[in-house]
């Protein structure tokens, strides 16, 4: 077949492939750095020609042209899979919407349980066999475009080529439109200088990791901190399985710590659902065969994770009440950002042999009034989300300490999360929990 000839004869113009939107349609913008940009700009100018057209999108890294206009929410209805600092943006705007999801089930909830119209993505140019790659966020966008009705592709020389284990790439001949973009930079994830606190935090969590251990970090300065001493370490011969993979990989694999010959699964690879960082990190996975994506519901399947030994999963929270309910999404009931993946990597690792589940946060926050409050509280606040039920936390991090909730009772637990609260907090913690019933007074 020639692929040049067929692509040829599906280039278009952006305001010619957004034609294909009607009211009340279904479109999808795909996840994070592949979210289109001249396509979203040529759909912005058709606003007051649509009404009720639904768009989903996640982790979003800039905000969407079609969200900028004062009566944005008018003509379209965002939804977000998963929340960053602009989701939250557009949904206190009043044009948008959280979708609760777990993650790991995202492609089956487009095989089975959703409709699609209209795909729009960026991509890297074509190769020679008519395919483009997913880039930067294979994750669900394999079955997202299966489903679809229509997909128009939006190539950007600039997002990396990624190779993938399966369903990574999409071909021309599954392309209603190709447009040719402007080739914007791909939207860079910044990350703050790791605090005190974090630094005290990977303190205590790096001496635990193994040689041969196969890592999963999330997203924030505590994980990022991890990476940064982990690189510094003398750990060797780690691997890599995670839903995002982030700037602290890249350190560790420049430092010689990666090369996955102790996987035991995917064998010397390091596999990612999706990736955001710094240009370092576009640059590293460039067509580099150590690195691969793959769906989501392959890198957070609980089984997969558990069938790698040694298996290291490092997330952040908001907060935990004494029960060992983790919320890492929400603040009562104003939306942050997701359940994501976390609790399949917690129950994942804890199942892996020698595999370990860390959950970790400062012990104190200082709220918008410039009061400190601790994280670490009696029951989560009306509203609060819990990612993960407690009876699947295994080891929880602060700076004051690491306890493992797994196999304590109701006072146990108390007493051991009391331990590692910030001190100005624990008198407080310990009345409150006599009020619960969950507190011995022997143990003061």
């Amino acid at each position: 077949m020639d692929y040049q000839a067929l692509y040829k004869s599906k280039l278009t113009t952006p305001a010619e492939a957004v034609k294909l939107v009607k009211s009340g349609d279904w479109v999808d913008y795909t996840w994070c750095t592949n979210h289109p940009v001249e396509l979203d700009k040529a759909l912005a100018a058709r606003a007051h020609e649509l009404t009720d057209v639904k768009v989903r999108g996640g982790v979003t890294m800039w905000m969407p042209e079609i969200a900028k206009a004062d009566d944005a929410g008018d003509h379209f209805a965002w939804h977000s899979w998963h929340c960053s600092g602009v989701d939250r943006k557009i949904i206190a705007k009043g044009m948008g919407w959280f979708s609760p999801i777990r993650y790991s089930e995202l492609p089956r909830y487009y095989r089975e349980n959703i409709d699609v119209d209209v795909v729009m993505m960026q991509v890297p140019p074509m190769d020679a066999h008519g395919n483009f790659s997913l880039s930067l966020a294979p994750s669900h966008l394999y079955d997202m475009c299966a489903k679809a009705k229509h997909v128009v592709v939006e190539v950007n020389e600039n997002l990396p080529v990624v190779y993938g284990l399966y369903k990574s790439e999409i071909n021309i001949q599954d392309v209603d439109y190709v447009v040719e973009g402007s080739n914007p930079p791909v939207a860079e994830l910044g990350s703050a200088a790791p605090s005190d606190i974090d630094i005290a935090v990977a303190n205590l969590i790096v001496p635990e990791i193994p040689n041969g251990a196969c890592l999963q970090l999330g997203i924030g300065g505590m994980p990022n901190a991890v990476g940064a001493m982990i690189a510094q370490s003398d750990l060797k011969d780690l691997g890599v399985h995670t839903e995002m993979y982030v700037d602290g990989f890249v350190d560790i694999a420049m430092a010689g710590k990666i090369n996955g010959r102790n996987k035991t699964r995917d064998y010397g690879r390091q596999v990612f659902a999706f990736a955001a960082g710094s240009k370092k990190l576009y640059d590293y996975v460039n067509r580099n065969p150590d690195v691969v994506g793959a769906p989501v519901d392959y890198t957070n399947d609980v089984q997969v994770i558990a069938q790698l030994d040694k298996f290291i999963s490092i997330n952040n929270a908001v907060d935990l009440d004494l029960f060992g309910q983790v919320n890492a999404e929400s603040a009562g009931i104003k939306h942050i950002s997701g359940t994501g993946g976390q609790l399949d990597f917690v129950m994942g690792a804890y199942l892996s042999k020698g595999g370990k589940s860390f959950i970790c946060l400062s012990s104190t926050m200082k709220a918008k009034d410039g009061t400190v409050k601790s994280r670490i509280v009696p029951t989560l606040t009306p509203g609060s989300i819990a990612t993960d039920p407690r009876s699947c936390v295994q080891y929880i991090v602060t700076e004051y300490g690491m306890v493992n909730l797994k196999g304590l009772s109701t006072w146990q637990r108390a007493e051991a999360l009391i331990s590692i609260a910030h001190p100005d907090f624990r008198e407080e913690l310990i009345a409150e929990a006599e009020k619960m019933h969950i507190w011995r007074r022997s143990n003061k």
